[in-house]
């Protein structure tokens, strides 16, 4: 919100600074669409910072349920069941190793889990 109130005051600031002559019906459409760009923008920052504060980290394999396993990129019921089965894990790698998943699934899914 701050910065879709900076950003409209620059803009009329610098607009207010130009020597053409523009229509006041035109400049209240330019700041419009100024605005409307800024706040498409703030809003795409703020949903950025909300999944960012809702991603809790590396997904333990080792005690995870099927549900939250399923979060993980590429990984559906099947997947999930088949970790949840093959437990216990000493590295993430055991996955391959046991041939729980493939390995098109592990590297997707690699920097998301561990195995502590």
């Amino acid at each position: 919100m701050k910065w879709t109130l900076a950003f409209t005051l620059a803009l009329l600031s610098v607009t207010g600074c130009t020597t053409q002559q523009r229509s006041p019906d035109q400049i209240r459409k330019e700041t419009a669409d100024a605005t409307a760009t800024a706040t498409k923008d703030a809003k795409a920052v703020a949903q950025g910072v909300v999944e960012g504060l809702k991603q809790k980290g590396p997904i333990n394999i080792n005690k995870a349920s099927a549900d939250d396993l399923k979060t993980l990129p590429g990984i559906d019921d099947a997947a999930a069941g088949r970790i949840v089965d093959n437990r216990p894990y000493d590295t993430t790698s055991d996955m391959l190793k046991k041939h729980v998943i493939s390995k098109t699934e592990f590297d997707r899914i690699a920097d998301k889990v561990t195995a502590m």
